[in-house]
């Protein structure tokens, strides 16, 4: 019975790993999808554990340009900050690492596929309807979930099985990818307390305040500084440089898929510094309705990805608007770090809608007579005067 796992190397993947293989007899093909947040040397020990614990076979599977091309792209052009504050840095890889996975499991013909997410989390919506939609012939498995499994029974089993790694559960879970890093620990399980200093995996090294310029090419960032690279390149310099100033912190408070409400910490300097920048551009290259239908259908993607509706015709829909909007968005966005803060300071670009010649705003116009504007403002106060007229 050939059956493909979501691995991780966790506690949670790696009991799924033990158990299925050893006390169901299945011929487990362990993988993990690389969304940005593992080093070489990492994914080796990944497949050194999953191959001791009794998969058949590892296999890495390098998603980082796929997860730019398919769900970052679009974050960018949509600005998308879930409650106004978070860049969807996890749930947006759980889409791909799922799609991902369920293609493998096609390619190599397993008939069952297993996560380890547990009954109480966002993950386990996510990856049960990328499978469904995908793969309805395969069957899921999630031993965690199923059998309501706590952390210390795991730990004990995998024990019993000569499985004895250190599994002292950090204070806390940190989960880094191309898009931001999620930060969970005692404090966000509460609403009052804020995450201290020391649990952010980037420090404040730098102090003295510099001035980057983030180059856009039709919404894609395409340069640092001037040195052209390819998007994801720009992205993980941008990162490089900004999570030196501790940069991009927060703790988001949002409503879960199943329905609690959710918060976590996380660290996403890249994530807001584009999204902020992409947006001061669009201010000046957009017209206001463009802007305006630009903001409406930005938060929805935003909401279907984080609640795994990614496979939604409508999504595709979503994405060619997205896409259209962006033929004026190029230019350069000069931007100014601080410790733990950063400035727009303006853009340069030839689609700049403030270079018209018609007036500047607040003096002399140039396009129209006084007499005009009089009139205009005469016709547009009519609404008003009728209301007030009817209803005293």
């Amino acid at each position: 019975m050939k059956l493909v796992l979501a691995y991780s190397g966790g506690l949670d993947t790696s009991y799924c790993a033990k158990y299925l293989s050893k006390d169901k007899g299945f011929e487990v093909h362990a993988v993990s999808v690389n969304t940005g947040g593992f080093s070489s040397k990492e994914i080796k020990e990944i497949e050194k554990k999953a191959l001791q614990l009794g998969a058949t076979s590892y296999t890495s599977i390098d998603a980082v340009q796929t997860f730019y091309e398919k769900v970052v792209k679009y974050l960018i052009f949509g600005n998308v900050l879930k409650n106004n504050t978070y860049p969807l840095s996890v749930s947006a890889e759980r889409i791909v690492q799922a799609i991902e996975i369920v293609n493998y499991a096609k390619k190599v013909g397993a008939k069952y596929i297993a996560h380890g997410s547990t009954g109480a989390g966002n993950d386990q919506v996510r990856f049960d309807m990328i499978f469904q939609i995908i793969a309805p012939e395969i069957e899921i498995i999630t031993p965690i979930r199923d059998n309501k499994l706590a952390r210390e029974a795991e730990i004990a089993y995998l024990k019993e099985n000569g499985v004895d790694y250190p599994w002292e559960k950090a204070k806390y879970s940190v989960n880094r990818g191309l898009w931001g890093t999620s930060v969970g620990g005692e404090e966000t399980l509460t609403s009052d307390k804020a995450l201290p200093e020391s649990a952010y995996p980037s420090q404040l090294q730098e102090k003295n305040p510099t001035d980057i310029t983030l180059t856009f090419e039709k919404g894609e960032l395409v340069a640092v500084n001037g040195e052209k690279d390819t998007p994801v390149c720009n992205i993980e310099k941008v990162e490089a440089i900004a999570s030196k100033y501790a940069i991009g912190r927060d703790i988001h408070v949002g409503d879960t898929i199943i329905g609690i409400k959710g918060r976590v910490g996380f660290e996403a300097s890249a994530a807001l510094l584009i999204i902020k920048a992409h947006h001061l551009l669009e201010k000046h290259t957009l017209t206001k309705w463009q802007q305006y239908q630009k903001e409406q259908q930005g938060n929805f993607y935003g909401m279907l990805l984080h609640e795994g509706n990614y496979l939604d015709a409508v999504m595709r829909n979503i994405e060619a608007f997205l896409t259209d909007t962006q033929k004026t968005v190029s230019g350069d966005v000069f931007v100014s770090l601080y410790p733990f803060q950063f400035r727009l300071n303006g853009i340069s670009s030839k689609h700049d809608l403030m270079n018209a010649s018609f007036g500047s705003y607040g003096e002399m116009n140039k396009g129209w007579t006084a007499d005009e504007a009089k009139g205009f403002i005469k016709i547009q106060s009519n609404a008003g005067k009728i209301y007030n007229h009817v209803n005293k």
